[in-house]
């Protein structure tokens, strides 16, 4: 999974509140990291859960939490928050915990 050069850095992390589904009750997880986005060349390109990447939607890629999966990432720096849905695995480039669609 290709990341283009666009890091959300706020101190060189992002922070992902991680939603795991477990009938009525949810677990959460925290992890702190550096968030990228994907290359636009991916567009339309089948994603690992088998569902084509849209750059449009709210999705990203996660190296093991489950498809399906829905993730609060946080930019520290200005507190924006967006929900995305784990639909594909990745990234694969060192120091980089979770790949983000551009919207």
């Amino acid at each position: 999974m290709g990341a283009s050069k666009r890091f959300i850095r706020t101190s060189c992390a992002a922070a992902l509140l991680t939603f795991f589904s477990t009938g009525h009750a949810f677990a959460t997880e925290i992890q702190e990291g550096i968030a990228s986005f994907y290359s636009d060349r991916f567009q339309g390109s089948p994603t690992a859960s088998g569902v084509p990447f849209d750059q449009q939607a709210l999705t990203a890629a996660h190296p093991t939490l489950p498809f399906g999966t829905k993730v609060l990432v946080t930019r520290p720096d200005t507190g924006q928050e967006v929900e995305v849905l784990i639909n594909d695995r990745g990234p694969f480039v060192k120091g980089r915990i979770i790949d983000l669609s551009k919207r």
